[in-house]
């Protein structure tokens, strides 16, 4: 199925020049001079980089059908990460390249989106952000803190990232799934 470049929305499936991806981010624009365009942000299934494709207002896209559906973490091993569909309980593994960026927050139970476009999955969105435990940080000093202090801190996961001295070994906080950075306490 083909629309107009002004009709595509983000998160939508479309097929261009031979590759299919992802609307990240979709931008109008008018110049004063000329045609109005439409700036799209796309991720290619095939070769997970990003780029800006530039379409104008009148050229024809093509949909592809995909469908999303919630699964939730269960453990990974040496075939893939193993998710189950809450509704049938049956489990679909994932292979490592999909599942790679995102390994080291996923934690047993977290619901997940995954995109499938012809019943094979090709991307997986988590929340905004992940609640996780911390386990090691060194003891936060006091005084030094003209600025806002952070110290490096490891979760549950093994995952490091740098958090506020008033957090310690056993803290539940937030972290976010875009840039892995801590956000606040949960």
């Amino acid at each position: 199925m083909a629309i107009t470049a002004t009709n595509l929305k983000r998160g939508q499936c479309i097929s261009y020049k031979g590759e299919t991806g992802i609307v990240l981010g979709i931008e109008h624009r008018t110049p004063g001079k000329g045609n109005a365009l439409v700036m799209a942000t796309i991720r290619s299934f095939q070769s997970g980089k990003s780029k800006d494709i530039r379409f104008a207002s009148s050229d024809k896209v093509d949909i592809v059908q995909s469908e999303r559906q919630k699964l939730e973490y269960s453990f990974t091993d040496q075939t893939g990460s193993h998710f189950m569909d809450t509704s049938t309980y049956e489990t679909i593994t994932l292979p490592e390249v999909l599942v790679g960026e995102f390994r080291d927050l996923l934690i047993d139970a977290l619901a997940v989106e995954v995109l499938f476009v012809d019943g094979k999955a090709v991307t997986i969105e988590l929340p905004s952000t992940v609640e996780l435990q911390i386990t090691e940080s060194a003891p936060g000093v006091k005084g030094d803190t003209a600025t806002a202090a952070t110290k490096e801190a490891t979760v549950e996961t093994g995952l490091r990232l740098q958090v506020p001295l008033f957090c310690n070994p056993g803290d539940r906080i937030k972290v976010s799934s875009e840039d892995k950075k801590y956000v606040s306490r949960a």
